[in-house]
């Protein structure tokens, strides 16, 4: 059996304190004294993870992305029209919006092919513009980390709109619930459009009376805009659209979106000059004086170091001892 050993009576006991109790010596007297329902109350209050704080809820994500889906996905009467007008049969055009699935890459295709072009040329323009996509997946990947298995199907739905859904989202959980909804709502209503586009291509006439062919850039726009908070951000998209737009009329079609990409790294590089050549007109070193002169000697700095829950000293160092 163990021995218990006991301290004589009143050894550690404060002057005044009731008999039995014990008190720290370089402990404050404020943290001396128990406050059972103060410790109570602290012990019953859960903080929030930093994730709860910051979560969104279900019913917001799912609203957003069922407004971006059903939007964008009525623009596949456009398509459909388009496709069955540049020759394009029945099969052949919802065959296009099932396999490739992206928006921007099947307009260029059969805009080319309605303008007389190559195919060969015209399928080599919408390979161009669906690479973007690629660079969609390296960011979507890290951020949805989805089970191996499901990845080859969530790549299919991996375009302008599920990212610009996905993206801005707090959780992980709302990001998967944002490609989710969008992707399903996306994907269904464009396949069902393009079939009644392509089936009604005489009935409806022009796409372009009906402003349908307009509401995919549009809903992108309104996307990308609330994402640009920084000057820097809003420099670069500036600077993308001037290069877009200067180079749509020379360059086959998709060519232009790859070569805007440029203006990222561009800005990035200028940014990153100018800030370089601000620390060496000012002289500064991080963590030292104005001009890189170090602190006088004498100047001292006090720390405070917690001991344990109820216990906190304090100590003063003095630099240069």
């Amino acid at each position: 059996m163990a021995e218990q050993t006991s301290l004589p009576a009143g050894t550690g006991e404060a002057p005044g304190a009731p008999h039995g109790s014990t008190t720290v010596h370089g402990a404050r007297p404020e943290a001396a004294e128990a406050k059972p329902e103060v410790a109570g109350a602290a012990s019953d209050a859960v903080a929030p993870t930093p994730e709860a704080a910051a979560a969104k809820p279900d019913g917001a994500v799912v609203r957003d992305a069922l407004s971006v889906g059903i939007a964008v996905g009525l623009s596949g009467f456009a398509f459909g029209v388009t496709s069955a007008g540049s020759g394009l049969s029945l099969l052949q055009t919802c065959v296009l919006s099932l396999a490739v699935f992206t928006g921007a890459s099947q307009f260029a295709l059969v805009g080319a092919l309605a303008a007389g072009g190559n195919p060969y040329t015209a399928a080599a323009g919408a390979f161009f513009l669906g690479v973007r996509n690629s660079f969609y997946g390296l960011r979507l990947s890290q951020l949805l980390v989805l089970p191996r298995a499901l990845r080859p199907f969530a790549a299919q739905w991996v375009i302008d709109e599920t990212t610009a859904v996905t993206l801005p989202q707090p959780t992980r959980r709302a990001a998967r619930i944002g490609f989710a909804v969008t992707g399903l709502t996306l994907y269904v209503l464009w396949n069902l459009t393009t079939l009644l586009g392509a089936l009604g291509a005489e009935a409806l006439g022009d796409t372009g009376t009906w402003g349908l062919d307009a509401a995919s850039p549009a809903v992108f726009l309104a996307l990308l805009a609330p994402m640009l908070k920084s000057a820097t951000e809003r420099v670069t998209a500036a600077i993308a659209v001037l290069l877009a737009l200067g180079l749509l009329p020379v360059l086959p079609a998709g060519v232009p979106v790859l070569l805007s990409a440029l203006a990222a790294p561009a800005v990035l590089f200028l940014s990153g000059r100018r800030k370089g050549t601000g620390r060496s007109e000012t002289g500064t070193v991080p963590g030292r004086g104005e001009a890189g002169t170090a602190p006088s000697r004498g100047e001292s700095t006090t720390k405070e170091i917690t001991l344990d829950e109820s216990m906190t000293g304090e100590i003063a160092t003095e630099e240069g001892r």
